[in-house]
């Protein structure tokens, strides 16, 4: 994959931003709307994404082959969690803010870009090697996510009973059983589905229509935040799995490139609807989504 291609599929991302905070502006976006929004995308379009990605069970990896790549994803996440609970006492910043500091360091926009990004430098077979290691961030991003961005409120039961709870658990089923799922149902669970990136899109960019402009670069704490997660966590990564010799290699390979992802946008949604620190995790989105332009072809090419 060459530089302008991943500078071209990132400019459709920040395109979908920019349409957003356009929106907000002409009156069409903004307040309650983008709550409203946020509800759809997380009880709705968001599960039919999850179940959509895992629809085709006959054309998975076998049951050895996604128990592989499901150790990868192990050291993948357990690396994540063990730097975001160090880097954010660094960072310093209201609790809340370290909640953001802390998603932003776990959950990496792996469906929304991660997936177009795979497909276009390793073809379309390795998708669904992209699509086993995401399994474990949809269960953790709508359990863990919501801990991590409410700061210090107390865990609720109710947040491991959501559509995309179980939606999650509903895919990990369907991948390691490969079980196909009827044709028109997946069908509609992917037509419904791609409603979420160009939704989780505008929305972001219609949070940052109400946000002074210089404040999202004049953040050191921003820019800290998005070089650990832009370089030094993939780095890290393509050390520890090339000391483990990961089988199939590919899926070394691919984990490195998702690591390299900006924050994912789900976590402005899931701020929103917990009462997070909207205003920086929107920023901390829009800044990581920007920087990645340059730097996802560069961990491509040093570290692949």
């Amino acid at each position: 994959m060459s530089f302008l291609d991943t500078f071209f599929e990132m400019l459709v991302i920040l395109f979908g931003i920019a349409a957003g905070y356009l929106a907000n502006r002409l009156g069409y976006l903004g307040g309650e709307t983008d709550q409203k929004i946020s509800k759809i995308i997380l009880n709705i379009t968001m599960p039919c994404l999850i179940i959509a990605s895992v629809a085709a069970g006959d054309a998975l990896p076998d049951a050895a082959e996604v128990l592989s790549v499901l150790k990868v994803a192990v050291v993948f996440y357990g690396m994540e969690l063990l730097v975001a609970a160090v880097a954010p006492r660094l960072l310093g910043g209201t609790d809340k803010q370290k909640g953001v500091w802390r998603y932003v360091l776990v959950f990496p926009n792996m469906a929304f870009i991660g997936y177009p990004v795979t497909v276009a430098i390793f073809g379309p077979e390795a998708l669904f090697y992209a699509v086993i290691l995401v399994l474990p961030f949809n269960l953790l991003s709508y359990s863990l996510g919501p801990l991590m961005l409410s700061g210090r409120a107390k865990f609720r039961w109710q947040q491991l009973v959501t559509p995309c709870i179980i939606a999650a658990v509903t895919a990990l089923v369907v991948a390691l059983c490969r079980i196909p799922l009827p044709g028109l149902l997946a069908e509609c669970a992917a037509f419904v589905g791609d409603l979420t990136t160009p939704l989780s899109l505008l929305v972001v960019g219609s949070l940052l229509a109400g946000l002074p402009v210089k404040q999202v670069f004049a953040s050191p704490r921003l820019w800290v935040l998005t070089a650990v997660r832009l370089l030094a966590l993939p780095a890290l990564l393509r050390v520890i799995l090339g000391w483990m010799q990961v089988e199939p290699p590919v899926a070394a390979g691919i984990a490195v490139i998702l690591m390299a992802m900006p924050a994912a946008v789900n976590g402005t949604m899931l701020s929103m609807e917990y009462n997070g620190d909207t205003d920086c995790m929107a920023q901390a989105t829009f800044l990581t989504t920007l920087v990645s332009i340059i730097t996802i072809p560069v961990v491509a090419v040093l570290f692949l």
